[in-house]
């Protein structure tokens, strides 16, 4: 049973890896971006709300992302294991889902940390080329992953349920590390 929540800052390659190994491994790549846009899409009572505070410019909420979670790890896909990616963001979200998963019996999951340097992530997000990722709003972002996310780090390894795989390498050695690890 596969239960596996990626870290690292923005442009560590989370999203890449998640997707490759959900799909070696059999299990859903969950992505809470994912999901807000299918609930919204999907207009379902979520969706609804998420679209409400999307059409003002602002975050969903905690409480509303955390609902879209619960739902969709309570789909029947996920009982033999799931990735998660972009969630929990911060220590807050890592205590409910740490709890929502011992109600539904669904504990044993390891948080994986991509480690990637700051000048790595920026030049790869710079070369994304996206209209919203300029310098000084990559920096921006990898600031507020340092004070929200990161601390998530220290969660995990403090519970023995860290791995650490270097997202400095080519994306195949990554997904080579991410096998490695999850298999020992």
């Amino acid at each position: 049973m596969t239960r596996l929540i990626f870290l690292g800052p923005p442009g560590a390659g989370k999203g890449t890896q998640s997707k490759v190994l959900a799909d070696f491994l059999n299990i859903p790549h969950i992505s809470t971006g994912d999901i807000l846009r299918q609930a919204i899409t999907e207009q379902t009572p979520l969706g609804i709300k998420a679209q409400s505070y999307m059409d003002k410019g602002e975050l969903v909420p905690d409480q509303l992302v955390e609902d879209l979670v619960k739902e969709r790890l309570n789909q029947p896909d996920t009982k033999n294991g799931w990735i998660l990616d972009g969630f929990p963001r911060k220590v807050s979200q890592a205590s409910f889902l740490e709890e929502l998963l011992a109600e539904t019996g669904q504990g044993g999951e390891r948080a994986v940390n991509l480690d990637a340097p700051d000048q790595i992530v920026i030049t790869r997000l710079l070369g994304r080329g996206r209209k919203d990722d300029s310098e000084e709003v990559i920096r921006r972002r990898l600031e507020v992953y340092r004070e929200e996310t990161a601390p998530l780090i220290n969660y995990y390894s403090d519970r023995q349920k860290l791995l650490t795989v270097d997202g400095n390498q080519s994306p195949e050695e990554v997904t080579t590390a991410l096998k490695n690890v999850i298999a020992a």
